[in-house]
């Protein structure tokens, strides 16, 4: 098994799918890339069992086919090392031996047999939906910040995917907070549901950005494949029932708030300095037309006040909310303005965009409130 390719274009492909390797696998092989070459087509594979992904590599030259794993760490740091130089991979199928060779150097290497590499899943009954890359890149960013961490909760370490006629909605949420992203441009003709673990959702995140494919969605009731470019990316699904996220959004909430977005996030962050570290609260109090956020953290007698001018229709209102969250949600979103609707301290607060023209893509954010110490 032989193939020439460029160091940069190699490098670049096993960094895109290096974030699949696990740092903590009870499988030694899963330490390693898997090179397939068949039909002058170089295929690198990395897996964790639960996420495969797949990258294909453009070479210079190949012959004689064959399948090698190929130690990660060490492969990467050497190709590092390198500018844009072409390397050479001879490899000995019969004991496993990796030769690389540039103009200048030659480096040797043991590697493994590839056919004690997992096997991809067979992806069976599958229904499918294509999404403009820029679109579900989008949809990710907008609700992967989100979810949990919490391991005995796996299904809120996790997106959830509606696809219905009306539109395509993802939803993440850690119970503290949730962001609701629908966009009504992808349509499906069969309304279906699964939850997608944060892992595989960050690869994509990450690679999504660099194309302007259409991303071919494959999904069953076990798995879902996203394919595009020289990617394909499978991951088994959270296998958990959603919670019920619109049993909890707020419905008519009688007091709303527009303000400037960079304005009233610049103020939470500087006021937030001086809060708690433990709790991170600070005081939202609305009085007419004037927003006045403040801050303490009593054991070291610190504390912050800002004003801020706002549009407000309701009642005065005192309120207290995360500031670490509030300042996420707002990094979160590019309009101008946004809404605050609130109804009485102990409710959850919403948070919108204010689009001056209307959009397929519809935002909404929820936050639960701290109680306030008085």
């Amino acid at each position: 098994m032989k193939f020439i390719v460029s160091s940069q274009v190699l490098l670049k492909s096993l960094q895109s799918i290096s974030g699949v390797l696990s740092t903590n696998s009870t499988l030694p092989i899963l330490d390693n890339f898997l090179f397939q070459l068949e039909d002058d087509v170089l295929k690198v594979t990395a897996s964790d069992i639960e996420t495969t992904m797949t990258v294909m590599v453009q070479m210079v030259m190949s012959e004689s086919e064959g399948n090698i794993a190929i130690p990660a760490k060490i492969l990467m740091d050497t190709l590092k090392t390198f500018g844009e130089i072409p390397i050479t991979f001879n490899i000995n199928l019969d004991n496993q031996m990796v030769e690389l060779s540039t103009d200048d150097g030659k480096f040797k290497l043991s590697g493994f047999d590839g056919n004690e590499f997992p096997m991809s899943p067979e992806m069976e009954a599958t229904s499918e939906i294509s999404i403009k890359a820029e679109i579900l890149e989008q949809a990710i960013s907008k609700t992967i910040f989100a979810t949990g961490n919490d391991e005995l909760r796996p299904v809120m370490m996790g997106v959830n995917f509606e696809f219905t006629m009306e539109g395509m909605i993802l939803v993440g949420t850690d119970a503290h907070k949730l962001v609701k992203y629908t966009q009504k441009s992808v349509l499906s003709e069969s309304e279906d549901k699964f939850v997608v673990p944060k892992k595989p959702l960050i690869q994509l995140k990450n690679i999504l950005g660099k194309t302007l494919d259409e991303v071919h969605v494959k999904y069953n009731k076990v798995n879902a494949l996203f394919e595009f470019d020289n990617y394909t990316l499978i991951c088994r699904l959270v296998d958990s029932k959603y919670p019920n996220y619109e049993a909890v959004i707020p419905k008519g909430n009688p007091n709303t708030l527009i303000v400037d977005r960079v304005q009233l996030l610049n103020k939470i962050r500087r006021v937030s300095f001086f809060a708690n570290q433990s709790t991170n609260q600070i005081r939202l109090s609305i009085t007419g037309q004037e927003l006045v956020l403040s801050a303490e953290d009593l054991d070291f007698t610190n504390e912050a006040r800002e004003r801020l001018n706002c549009s407000y229709q309701g009642t005065d209102l005192d309120i207290g909310f995360n500031s670490k969250f509030l300042i996420e949600m707002l990094n979160n979103l590019s309009n101008e303005e946004v809404m605050l609707e609130l109804s009485t301290p102990g409710r959850a607060g919403l948070l919108l965009p204010v689009n001056p023209e209307p959009t397929d893509e519809e935002i909404l954010m929820l936050v639960m409130p701290i109680m306030l110490n008085n």
